[in-house]
């Protein structure tokens, strides 16, 4: 879902591959009928945690700069915060014109479809999806688009971080690296999805998409920025026991204690158990990758699975095959002569992947233009 924000460390790229995948492989599972409430077919279905890896990543990413001014800035200096509008600018070339792209193509492709549903149909369709406003309201997610509720909820994100960070950065730590109160800050932050969980789910008064707002997920993003955070302060993060408690959260997500097989539990409880394991699967994966002096170049099993070139080059055009795979799914689920709710889910994830590739890598071609011009550049042209 995320785009690439830096190439610095290969393995934090190869990463977004594990990620994509997964949420490619729990939509295969959900439209192949295999979201079946007994373990395997839960187990399944929290692929989607691949989500969660999205988030953690991007607040490790986008904070790190500020954690970076933070570091570096001298008794006798204030710190040298990221300007605002080069990151906006960077956020906006790099995410819009592939969504764009592809919100575009779904509502074009289905002109020519037959689509039982009334969700997300017309102008007025297009706009929230476009505006990443989908999530807002029942029946405004379209067939070919229903993964785009973690778009707006990213893009919500990307918003909110300047403010955020600035406020943490700037009101709480004066302007000077205070890594204490950075991560009491954060630390707080970490109790909004909670919060939320507790108040969304007890007031029949509340509108049900609010449990798929951005609040719900936040915690998952400030994850990654306390992350951020300590990078600058341990030097090794050993990847045998974090992976291993990352596989065993995931192990135990499976089980009812997470809920049923789906985004948000009903039940409070299993909401709650279902976001905080994925935010252990997610932390434990990353936080190798991100942490230590040579994070993500270290020689280890875990730095060189995610640094390897497959990986890297699949981890490259991730946002892209995020994009485009559900709309693949869609044309695979006919090519394969399955209806709804049928079939074959290693089938189905396997040709759609292998379909989704390819036409996330011209994705990524046509737009690459428009994100990879050098600042310099960029700006001498605006002027």
């Amino acid at each position: 879902m995320t785009p690439r924000a830096t190439g610095r460390v290969p393995a934090l790229t190869g990463i977004r591959t594990v990620a994509a995948l997964g949420v490619c492989l729990t939509h295969a599972a959900y439209w192949t009928g295999h979201y079946t409430d007994d373990y395997l077919g839960r187990l399944l279905s929290r692929f989607e945690v691949g989500v969660a890896l999205f988030f953690v990543l991007s607040g490790f990413l986008l904070f790190s700069p500020w954690v970076r001014a933070l570091h570096d800035a001298r008794a006798d200096a204030p710190a040298k915060y990221p300007p605002l509008g080069r990151y906006a600018w960077h956020r906006a070339r790099r995410i819009l014109p592939a969504y764009w792209l592809t919100v575009i193509a779904v509502y074009v492709i289905f002109l020519f479809r037959t689509d039982t549903s009334e969700f997300g149909q017309g102008w007025s369709g297009l706009l929230r999806n476009l505006t990443f406003t989908q999530v807002y309201g029942l029946g405004h997610l379209h067939t070919g688009l229903t993964q785009m509720w973690s778009m707006a909820a990213e893009v919500a994100y990307y918003v909110a971080l300047p403010a955020v960070a600035w406020l943490i950065a700037h009101l709480a730590c004066r302007g000077r690296w205070r890594p204490d109160l950075l991560l009491v800050c954060l630390g707080a932050l970490l109790l909004i999805s909670p919060i939320w969980t507790v108040v969304t789910h007890g007031s029949a008064g509340i509108d049900f998409t609010a449990r798929l707002w951005p609040p719900a997920f936040a915690s998952w993003f400030v994850g990654g920025m306390i992350l951020a955070v300590l990078a600058r302060l341990v030097t090794s993060w050993p990847a045998l026991p974090s992976v291993g408690a990352a596989v065993i959260a995931f192990v135990i997500s499976g089980g009812a204690i997470a809920g049923e097989p789906t985004i948000v539990p009903l039940e409070t409880g299993a909401a709650l158990v279902k976001h905080t394991l994925y935010l252990v699967v997610a932390v434990g994966l990353i936080a190798p990758l991100a942490i230590g002096r040579d994070a993500g170049t270290a020689d280890d099993w875990w730095s060189r699975f995610c640094g390897s070139r497959p990986m890297v080059w699949l981890g490259e055009i991730s946002y892209e095959f995020f994009l485009v795979h559900v709309m693949v799914l869609e044309f695979v689920m006919d090519l394969l002569g399955y209806s709804v709710f049928t079939g074959s889910t290693a089938a189905a994830f396997l040709v759609t992947s292998a379909i989704s590739v390819p036409v996330a890598w011209v994705l990524h071609r046509i737009t690459a233009p428009l994100w990879r011009v050098s600042p310099r550049r960029d700006f001498r042209t605006r002027r």
